[in-house]
């Protein structure tokens, strides 16, 4: 919203500057966006008229004129074409200073003397215009100081609205706010009905209620086109950012500044029979204004005659209901739209126009009998005319009705963070137009008036309050909390940990949507029908994840798109599980490798990662937890049938899965290499022991290596368990130092060397001992795994 100043000074005129006053505006919510000079910085400029125009002696587009200045005539060269005898326009005479510091001295054109210049709009900064010299109003006063005259010491001041604000879309609107916030009145121009001079009226009729509950009209017989709009318009019209055109379309773009309602004049000999306002039908087409042509649709409202459609209502008019030269006989039309039915309309066809953007935002119901009123006063002034009655149809079960809202003291307390006043609180609801009663002690019932739009709440209220009081006003406190330290479950390993341990083997954590594309979920768990989203922000977007591999994986095919082959990345999110008529929502760490295995370096090229790259990396995260996990093969949808394997606790519980990626998989995202994926329970994984003491043995350990033959199904997992069973009580620990398949192994066997140590805190294990538990172990292994030891 573009406003004059002094426009605003008119109506409202506290006692602080220009700059108090932005500062002021701003603070309450109305943020001032821009502030333009309404003319460049120039002096020594004043009305002259030119006496004559005679043609130069050596220049076919130059004239030489007689100009005076009320008290000397001065020869002037100009190469305007609008320069003509008794023109009154805009003259600098020697010594004047124009914009971009030009001083203006006496010359020679062409070899005749010129003593000032003429100027044009352009040349002192009052707008684009350069077409010719100024042409100002014949009675302006010869020799006046230009500046003074047309009060060019003002700023133009671009207010950037927040949408819930229509109601300062206007100079009444903005002047209002002023008027509050400074304590001081308002000065309204009186605006008196204007009393019917002739018959004439035109029929309306509404068909469509709910958008148009108010339509307004009324005929002005005999204009006369011919004449001016008057410099004092035109000025205010040009400073708040809008052209003059004619006189009939001015004084609806000055109603819809002055007062924030949008107005539109017909062409009364262009109208048939009556004025409908309906919904449009279907196909229907409107040529408008502009000259473009659109296709309307069935939820569009549209003012029209019994035989077509004659404007796009609350946003524009149609190609032929406008007023032009011909025209003697108008019809004005002041509506009440609902925001609703004018919203997204006109951008539905590329438009945006002054009277949407209000109508859009909302106008208050109770304005048009005001603006017509107004409007028709000053045409008749300006153009003339006879005005008809008003021609009044409503829909009243349709117009909207004043909000009443309860405000309660203690609740403004509570969210000010002050006590207010109870006249201080009365004073401001007042001042804001409202009408706040009493209801009961520590109540209030304030009725909102009909301009504003946004306030439906008692929360609203509490903020007009703050606003009005002032921001800066208000107590500033730091929040008061207890800082407790939580406190931490000894047993518990912090995701903290987790992380650290996976960034320092060189992982990068990643955060992918929690929800995900239903083919591509479908493809890594295809056993669950995942939740699918009410509205989903895309069809990639669908479905809430079931597993976080889905995205990891979109994300390794990302980096790879942009040469990023080496990738190592691990999240921590929710999976969201359906289980019956319950969605289970489980956090996990999840994690992805490809690539090499080590980073580029001078030593050479490192081998691709494998299986064990990664068993490695999640042992590391286990082994935080001081408990026996173990790894067994396992199928899984998403993972290769050969390398799969599920993981689980000293309880025999799933916690989670390792494996490579199914090849199929792979080929269908376009992955170069293989991936290597985990994704583990957070709840069972972060389950620990409390750490102890245990002091170190004063004694010797005493090492045994065995090799058995065992079959290729039996696993390390498998001995180690059997190891563990049969070794007694000192028995410390078993390794795999040696796998061995060939010459002297039978086929489908495999010769697996294991160390086995054992130490006692408390003395020094003797040689019959260490045998007597080397020979258990082996004949366990045997009876229970057909282990043998190998000779």
């Amino acid at each position: 919203m573009k406003f004059s100043e002094q426009w605003l000074r008119e109506w409202v005129n506290p006692a602080i500057n220009s700059d108090e006053l932005m500062a002021q505006v701003t603070l309450a919510g109305l943020e001032v966006d821009d502030v333009i000079p309404v003319a460049g910085k120039f002096s020594g400029v004043v009305v002259g008229k030119i006496l004559t125009a005679e043609q130069h002696p050596n220049a076919d587009k130059l004239q030489v004129c007689q100009v005076t200045d009320g008290s000397e005539t001065f020869q002037v060269v100009c190469g305007a074409p609008n320069a003509r005898a008794g023109l009154v326009t805009a003259f600098a005479r020697i010594g004047a200073e124009l914009p971009g510091d030009f001083k203006i001295k006496k010359a020679k054109l062409r070899q005749v003397e010129s003593c000032g210049m003429l100027c044009s709009a352009q040349e002192l900064g009052i707008s684009e215009d350069h077409d010719g010299i100024m042409e100002l109003a014949e009675d302006a006063p010869i020799g006046a100081d230009l500046r003074e005259l047309l009060n060019l010491n003002d700023i133009t001041i671009d207010v950037d609205l927040t949408p819930n604000r229509s109601d300062c879309l206007s100079i009444r609107g903005l002047a209002r706010e002023v008027g509050v916030l400074n304590q001081c009145d308002v000065a309204e121009p009186v605006i008196e009905a204007v009393a019917a001079s002739c018959d004439a009226t035109f029929p309306v009729r509404i068909e469509a209620g709910a958008a148009c509950p108010r339509y307004l009209g009324r005929v002005i017989k005999g204009i006369n086109l011919g004449v001016a709009t008057p410099d004092w318009m035109v000025e205010k019209l040009r400073r708040s950012g809008i052209r003059s055109i004619d006189p009939v379309v001015d004084v609806t773009n000055f109603v819809l500044l002055e007062l924030g309602q949008p107005m539109h004049a017909f062409d009364l000999a262009q109208l048939e029979s009556s004025v409908v306002v309906r919904m449009a039908k279907t196909d229907e087409t409107l040529t408008l204004l502009d000259g473009s042509e659109i296709k309307l649709a069935a939820d569009e409202l549209v003012i029209a005659d019994e035989v077509k459609p004659v404007a796009l209502a609350g946003i524009m008019g149609g190609e032929h209901s406008g007023v032009n030269a011909d025209a003697r006989d108008i019809f004005l039309e002041c509506a009440f739209f609902s925001p609703l039915a004018i919203a997204g309309r006109a951008r539905r066809h590329g438009l945006h126009t002054d009277a949407s953007h209000r109508y859009e935002r909302g106008v208050d119901p109770e304005l048009q009998y005001l603006a017509v009123e107004r409007a028709t006063a000053l045409l008749v002034e300006i153009v003339g005319g006879e005005a008809g009655p008003v021609v009044v149809a409503e829909a009243p079960e349709h117009l909207p009705v004043r909000n009443v809202i309860r405000l309660r003291d203690e609740r403004l307390a509570m969210m000010l963070a002050v006590e207010l006043p109870e006249s201080e609180v009365e004073s401001i609801l007042r001042r804001l137009g409202m009408s706040p009663q009493r209801a009961e002690a520590g109540v209030w019932q304030v009725q909102v008036p009909s301009w504003r739009f946004d306030i439906s709440l008692e929360v609203d209220l509490i903020e007009e309050i703050a606003r009005i009081y002032g921001y800066n006003r208000l107590p500033s406190k730091q929040p008061a909390a207890a800082m407790e330290m939580p406190a931490l479950p000894e047993h518990k390993v912090q995701l903290g940990r987790l992380r650290q341990t996976l960034i320092s083997r060189g992982y990068q954590e990643a955060i992918t949507f929690s929800f995900t594309e239903p083919k591509l979920l479908a493809k890594f768990d295809p056993e669950r029908i995942p939740l699918a989203l009410a509205n989903p922000i895309s069809a990639d977007l669908a479905v809430m994840r079931t597993t976080l591999w889905a995205g990891l994986a979109k994300t390794v095919q990302y980096n790879q798109n942009r040469q990023q082959s080496r990738v190592r990345l691990f999240e921590t999110g929710l999976r969201f599980v359906p289980q019956g008529d319950e969605l289970v929502q489980e956090k996990v760490i999840a994690g992805v490798i490809c690539g090499e295995c080590m980073p580029e370096s001078w030593h050479g090229k490192s081998d691709p990662v494998d299986f064990f790259d990664l068993k490695g990396d999640v042992e590391a995260m286990l082994s935080l937890t001081g408990k026996q996990f173990s790894f067994e093969a396992d199928a899984n949808p998403a993972l290769h049938p050969g390398q799969s394997a599920s993981i689980r606790n000293e309880q025999g519980q799933l916690i989670g899965y390792i494996g490579r990626l199914h090849p199929t998989l792979r080929k269908e995202l376009d992955l170069n290499g293989d991936l290597f994926l985990f994704e583990i329970s957070l709840a069972l994984l972060q389950e620990g022991v409390v750490n102890s003491f245990a002091g170190v043995s004063k004694f010797p350990e005493v090492r045994r290596d065995i090799a058995v033959l065992a079959k290729d199904e039996v696993s390390f997992a498998d001995l180690q368990s059997v190891v563990r069973d049969a070794a007694g009580d000192s028995f410390k620990n078993v390794v795999i130092f040696d796998l061995y398949r060939g010459k002297g192994v039978p086929d489908g066997h495999k010769s697996v060397a294991l160390g086995l140590t054992w130490q006692d805190p408390s003395r020094t294990l003797t040689d019959d001992e260490i045998s007597a538990a080397v020979t258990k172990v082996i004949n366990d292994l045997e009876a229970k795994l057909g282990a043998a030891l190998r000779s």
